[in-house]
């Protein structure tokens, strides 16, 4: 099939603009993050979840229709080049910030479950017959994902 230049430069623009705003998004996001704002990731996550559904939706066309790239003029094809190199490196620092949260966080959740465990454990003695008092009968739960 054969595409006309100028919808091939509307679609690339169309991805090109979708790819910044996207790189915008997890720059923001990254920059939350390492200012120890997360309440600020999770206030606009919804939104950033979109723009990545259509991100994958808009290269997934793209991908399926070789000739609407090739229609295109080679400075629109530069700019989505550029646009893409920018968002894939942003999304590498994007996706270590996140597993850095996740660990910490798991590792906190932990750390006051075998606190919150030892405690529990400290209370039990014997009573005045001789025999073990009961501790507390509750448990600790942890689940080894945040």
């Amino acid at each position: 099939m054969t595409y006309d230049p100028i919808t091939a430069t509307a679609h690339l623009r169309r991805l090109t603009d979708l790819t910044d705003r996207l790189t915008a998004r997890l720059e923001a996001e990254t920059d939350a993050f390492a200012s120890r704002r997360p309440q600020d990731v999770t206030a606009s996550l919804a939104e950033t979840q979109d723009l990545a559904n259509l991100y994958r939706r808009e290269s997934a066309q793209l991908k399926s229709n070789p000739g609407l790239l090739a229609a295109a003029p080679v400075s629109e094809r530069m700019g989505l080049i550029k646009a893409t190199e920018a968002f894939e490196a942003v999304l590498a620092v994007h996706a270590r910030t996140v597993e850095a949260a996740r660990t910490i966080s798991e590792g906190l959740v932990r750390t006051i479950a075998q606190e919150v465990a030892g405690a529990r454990a400290m209370g039990t003695g014997y009573g005045a017959s001789g025999r073990a008092a009961a501790g507390d009968g509750r448990a600790v739960t942890l689940n080894r994902m945040a």
